[in-house]
């Protein structure tokens, strides 16, 4: 096993260049570590928002504005900390450390109510200082867990991968987010349905934190190429210059697909539980969204062996197809059995456009720079779509003013009318990924 040097790349392990194998001690690591990160961002991207709601404000533009600021800070997380890891070679310690300290921050938001906030400052807007507490928590919580979910796992997943298994790879962690929520949703949205949101968080946070000591047991950092002599603040801000677009068209292509498919998911994702709950008034709305989460998950595993074989951007457009179906078919579903096949349908086109563009990026990605790249991949990938998605569903939301009651009063509920602005946003996909298949056709060929 050489030492990785400035100059060039090493030799990789546990698979050759060639190799399509991972080893068992890899697999179990992208597996544990992949479902308890996406374990602990189910919470915050779907139960925190429903902590919100439920108990600080009901107001839409509340909830969008915690989701762009945790955005903001993810992203300066993934982009220092991806910086860091090129630099240093290491992603173990940045992985281990992180995801204890994530769980720490998690376990936290059981501490806060609006009660507890009047008691200690009864003179002041007890809800307000209540949702800039949640808020102010959230982003250290998000700067936490992408610097060691998205940045350090991440890059460690590109280090450890081949072109060879990519697809498999990331079919495998895109059934992650599904199978999270599932868990999420089977075991513990009884606590939420009965308040004990202290419990929940408490538990949670305790799982993504006794990970992160697995963790350090577990992963083992690769050799790759370390960039010295390069200034951190010059090793952040690199792909953002012109020049790095221009030496990496097809990198920014699928990160401008990406990004896409994020805005139009963030339109309605932060809205959906409360949207089956409260609009269609689905009481047992766990059980769909598991049915739906576990088919989708099935769907994604068996489906995605066949992305290496059909090829990235051929898959992609056949999978943006199924998931823009599926938008159009959740706008139109009222009853369960409806909800049920028009969420599997949705669902499982979620998946399967993931694989490829997270697949096609890491294939993008130069070797010496895999932790950076995460960096890039969290402002088309989460920033951008977290920030804009969300207002749009707002907008839509107080457009339509579909209210409810709830012990006498009135709140806003989300409507149909969020999957068709999906639907519109992900129609600009196409010009992306199309011209991603010109340049990339044209490149196989030569």
């Amino acid at each position: 096993m050489s030492v990785p040097t400035a100059t060039g790349p090493a030799t990789f392990s546990p698979a050759g260049p060639g190799d399509p194998r991972l080893g068992r001690r890899a697999w179990t690591s992208l597996v544990l570590l992949g479902f308890v990160g996406q374990l602990a961002w189910a919470v915050e991207n779907m139960y925190l928002n429903v902590f919100v709601h439920d108990t600080i404000t009901d107001d839409p533009t509340a909830i969008a504005t915690m989701v762009a600021a945790s955005a903001l800070a993810a992203t300066a997380a993934t982009v220092l900390i991806g910086a860091i890891s090129d630099r240093s070679g290491r992603r173990r310690a940045f992985i281990a450390g992180g995801y204890l300290a994530w769980g720490v921050a998690t376990a936290a938001f059981g501490l806060l109510t609006v009660d507890g906030i009047a008691a200690l400052a009864p003179a002041a807007d007890a809800v307000l200082l209540a949702l800039l507490a949640v808020i102010a928590l959230d982003c250290l919580m998000s700067f936490l867990g992408s610097g060691a979910n998205d940045a350090a796992f991440q890059a460690w997943v590109t280090d450890v991968t081949r072109p060879a298994n990519r697809g498999r790879v990331e079919s495998v962690l895109a059934a992650m987010p599904l199978l999270a929520m599932l868990a999420v949703f089977g075991g513990f949205d009884g606590l939420t349905r009965a308040g004990q949101w202290r419990t929940f968080f408490l538990i949670v946070g305790g799982i993504i934190a006794a990970v992160g000591v697995l963790a350090w047991f577990l992963v083992r950092d690769e050799p790759v190429p370390v960039r010295r002599g390069e200034r951190l603040l010059g090793s952040m801000l690199h792909g953002l210059r012109p020049a790095a677009v221009r030496a990496n068209p097809r990198l920014y292509l699928a990160l401008a697909a990406w990004s896409i498919w994020g805005v139009s998911t963030q339109v309605f994702l932060p809205y959906l539980i409360i949207y089956l709950q409260r609009y269609l008034d689905i009481g047992g709305y766990a059980l769909v969204l598991g049915v739906v989460l576990l088919g989708a998950s099935l769907v994604s595993v068996v489906v995605g062996r066949f992305i290496d074989r059909m090829g990235r951007v051929s898959f992609l457009l056949a999978a943006v197809a199924v998931y823009a179906a599926g938008l159009f078919s959740m706008y139109l579903a009222r009853g369960t059995g409806q909800v049920i096949a028009a969420g599997l349908l949705m669902m499982s086109g979620f998946m399967l456009v993931l694989a490829p563009i997270g697949a096609l990026v890491r294939d993008f990605s130069p070797p010496e720079r895999a932790g950076h790249v995460q960096g890039l991949r969290m402002i088309f990938a989460i920033l951008v779509p977290m920030v804009v998605g969300p207002y749009l569903g707002a907008a839509v939301i107080n457009g339509a003013g579909e209210t409810y009651t709830d012990l006498g009063v009135v709140k806003q509920v989300p409507t149909p009318g969020i999957f068709l602005a999906a639907l519109t946003v992900l129609a600009l996909i196409v010009v992306p990924v199309l011209t991603l298949r010109r340049r990339y056709d044209s490149a196989t060929r030569g």
